[in-house]
């Protein structure tokens, strides 16, 4: 039988009440005083003025600079992972650099040349900002097998101490690591890279891709290079972007050193081991701020250890700065063929800037003077061979009428040819003299051309109205050609004219205009190394044409005319 109900607050156990009592009483408490301990963080208040909006990006910018990553933050509950919560700029400044790093794969932004100018005056950029998007930034991981994690999009963490940077990762299967130690005043760096993939160490590579050095210069693309020297042959190799046109392409050796070179920059990476370098050449259609059309970069990767070890050059390409970072970097300045010429020449004209002139284009000028100097007893034969072919005219004359109107096909040509040889012969008369000078002066032309496209103090050097001597007039209308041109027109007309045929000399007189067609896009210096020949070579001509006496050769005999105008 069940028990009756009770009516309420009646037999009901008083501890009971007591206990309810105390719980209303502790949680009136935790209401009215969690508020004073525990006081909440108002969210920032949005910057709805004009003048917070303009500050906001100049003070984010002070922030940044401001609070460098010292220290890494406290690893998540979770030990097996080590990651960063939002991305993180990371300026290194040196004598010599300044690099700003980003956490969001532990690469570089930007990498900024303090003593090397671009186009604007500014310290010049190595890094193509453009070509992030489709290439990554420098130094990014490049690998040749599969990796569970996107290790460049992967939130580092950053820890700094002085000019040495730390990138490191880790979680249940991967674990990445990240160093870069600079010196200062050095353009060399220590670079090191590991990593681990379920616990095995896995070769990776670092990348610099999509441009690299001076983008303002005369075709960047086609002035850069992928580069390596192979001690098994004892050679530098070069490779351009065309060589991996059809998709990147491996090179594996063993290297002293290996990177990207452009027209007066070097990247090197030379491993400090002695084991096998993995490379891997890239193609890269890509915009430049200079050009906004895509072009075809050479980038490179180099690496191929779980632990790489590595010193990184990245500065100009001096002779002397390499040669005393390792004796093979000095071939990267690359003086070509004509390199018994152009390494004199580069020398000659670097010691009498520094140490005489201290201007290189009055520098170039004094070393073509001595040069056409040094080829004035040359130069005096080949014209007293040009007074004896001008006095020889009226023979030649003769030839031609004997038979005028053959085709270069008719038999007849060859017994013209070979009297005009014997009357040559005669008289001791070289008929290729006038070519003579031309030709001599082209080796210095060649080895000009490389001394001014590789020498970085020739880079940005001024002289008078030229403001680069190792690029084209920034002029409307290009004033050295021009004076070329005229020159080369004046010196011709001064010039005793040889050769019987007229049509031969008609030719010639528009070698100057061809000229002019041929440097008008050339570096001002070595426009500037012409037209001096051309100045040096009318104060010759000049001095040859009031000296030298006529050459006297009897006359041809008449040949009778027959009737009809026949001979």
């Amino acid at each position: 039988m069940n028990d009756p109900i009770k009516p309420p607050g009646k037999n009901e156990d008083p501890m009971l009440q007591w206990r309810m009592l105390l719980a209303f009483a502790l949680m009136g408490v935790v209401l009215f005083a969690t508020p004073y301990f525990f006081k909440s963080i108002a969210p920032p208040k949005p910057a709805n003025t004009e003048a917070n909006r303009k500050a906001a990006p100049a003070a984010a910018q002070k922030a940044e600079t401001a609070r460098p990553i010292e220290a890494a933050p406290a690893p998540p509950a979770d030990a097996s992972m080590l990651a960063a919560h939002d991305e993180q700029s990371l300026t290194i400044e040196t004598d010599l650099y300044r690099i700003e790093f980003s956490n969001r794969g532990g690469v570089v932004r930007s990498w900024t040349l303090k003593k090397y100018t671009n186009d604007k005056g500014h310290p010049l950029e190595l890094v193509n900002p453009l070509a992030a998007a489709k290439t990554g930034y420098p130094l990014s991981y490049q690998f040749r097998q599969t990796v569970p994690v996107d290790l460049n999009q992967t939130l580092f963490v950053a820890t700094r101490d002085g000019d040495s940077v730390t990138f490191e990762f880790h979680n249940a299967k991967v674990a990445a690591r990240k160093t870069f130690k600079f010196q200062p005043n050095s353009y060399l760096a220590e670079v090191s890279s590991d990593l681990t993939v379920d616990g095995a160490p896995t070769p990776h590579m670092l990348a610099w891709r999509g441009g690299f050095g001076d983008l303002a210069v005369n075709n960047p693309a086609g002035q850069a290079s992928a580069i390596h020297f192979d001690l098994s042959d004892q050679k530098l190799v070069k490779a351009n972007a065309k060589s991996a046109k059809n998709g990147p392409v491996n090179t594996d050796g063993s290297y002293s050193f290996a990177g990207l070179e452009d027209q007066y920059f070097a990247l090197a990476f030379l491993p400090s081991g002695n084991g096998t370098v993995w490379t891997t050449t890239f193609n890269d259609a890509v915009a430049t701020p200079y050009d906004k059309s895509e072009q075809a970069f050479v980038g490179a990767a180099v690496g191929g250890q779980a632990n790489n070890r590595f010193q990184l050059f990245v500065g100009p390409k001096d002779i002397d700065l390499l040669k005393r970072i390792n004796p093979k970097l000095e071939q990267i300045v690359d003086f070509g063929w004509f390199a018994i010429l152009a390494k004199p020449l580069y020398l000659v004209v670097h010691w009498l800037n520094d140490n005489w002139i201290h201007n290189y284009g009055w520098s170039i000028v004094l070393t073509t003077v001595v040069i056409n100097l040094l080829l004035l007893p040359l130069r005096m034969t080949n014209m007293k061979s040009m007074k004896k072919m001008q006095a020889l005219q009226p023979h030649l004359t003769v030839i031609n009428d004997k038979y005028k109107g053959l085709g270069f096909k008719d038999p007849q040509m060859s017994k013209k040819n070979e009297e005009t040889m014997a009357l040559y012969k005669e008289h001791g008369v070289n008929p290729m003299g006038g070519c003579l000078p031309l030709l001599v002066q082209m080796p210095f032309l060649f080895a000009f051309y490389k001394v001014l496209s590789i020498s970085i103090a020739l880079r940005h050097a001024s002289w008078l109205w030229v403001t680069d001597l190792s690029q084209a007039e920034h002029l409307a209308i290009h004033v050295l050609p021009v004076l070329m041109v005229l020159t080369g027109l004046l010196m011709q007309r001064m010039t005793p004219m040889t050769g019987g045929d007229p049509s031969q000399q008609k030719m010639m007189q528009f070698m100057p205009l061809m000229m002019a067609f041929f440097f008008y896009s050339q570096s001002a210096g070595l426009v500037l190394y012409w037209l001096t020949g051309n100045v040096v070579g009318i104060a010759q001509q000049w001095f040859f044409n009031k000296t030298l006496s006529p050459v006297v050769v009897p006359a041809p005999p008449r040949v009778p005319v027959k009737k009809g105008g026949k001979r």
